[in-house]
């Protein structure tokens, strides 16, 4: 069961906003998991996009993301459809040491925090993400932390934004959500949320000043 939280911004650089929502990969950090296959691809001769793209329905048919599979389950699959012969830590090193965090992002989130505003992760990611804030310390960044590999629901599913908002107890138009996914913005955006799409620091950055103009860079 989720906490919820029930501080609130008054004021402040963010004007018209209690909450902004950040997903990981792609967003806080950089994309280790398309990276990471990219690299195991061009080891195997393999085609970089059929490969990323058979993964990513294993980890999602077989049930991997939301919990419903082992990691070991994962890698046997993925193994059995496309041949790959490297052992299970071989290839999550692969993936996960290319989730490098973005310290820009991160301060942030900082600043964010510190003036009030509730800030939370909303990822489809799976117990990697735990062994990721034990490497960087992601976790302590943030009030609220939703991972679909311990919820059982990814955000396909459009009922986990209305859960996120009840735990950080906002309104939809008071919550700004970041993610690098357009489907996932899209779903955001028909739950009410504000969203901004992920595409590069630069553009990030204009957009985020839009919403929050009197945040210091």
């Amino acid at each position: 069961m989720v906490q919820k939280i029930v501080q609130n911004a008054t004021g402040g650089p963010c004007q018209g906003l209690d909450a902004v929502i950040f997903d990981f990969g792609g967003v806080l950090a950089e994309e280790g998991f398309f990276e990471g296959f990219k690299a195991i691809a061009a080891r195997h001769g393999m085609d970089a996009g059929g490969l990323a793209e058979t993964a990513v329905d294993v980890i999602r048919r077989g049930g991997y993301v939301e919990g419903r599979a082992t990691e070991t389950q994962f890698w046997e699959e993925l193994r059995a459809r496309t041949g790959l012969g490297e052992s299970d830590e071989a290839l999550r090193r692969e993936l996960l040491s290319r989730f490098v965090p973005r310290g820009f992002m991160f301060t942030r989130v900082d600043k964010l925090r510190a003036a009030g505003y509730k800030v939370a992760i909303l990822s489809d990611q799976t117990n990697w993400l735990d062994e990721l804030d034990a490497a960087h310390g992601v976790f302590a960044h943030f009030d609220l932390v939703l991972n679909s590999y311990r919820l059982g629901k990814t955000k396909k599913d459009p009922t986990l934004f209305d859960d996120i908002l009840a735990a950080l107890g906002v309104a939809p138009d008071r919550a700004l959500f970041i993610d690098d996914f357009e489907g996932h913005i899209r779903r955001a955006r028909e739950r009410g949320l504000h969203t901004i799409h992920y595409t590069g620091r630069q553009d990030f950055e204009t957009r985020l000043r839009k919403f929050c103009p009197g945040l210091e860079a």
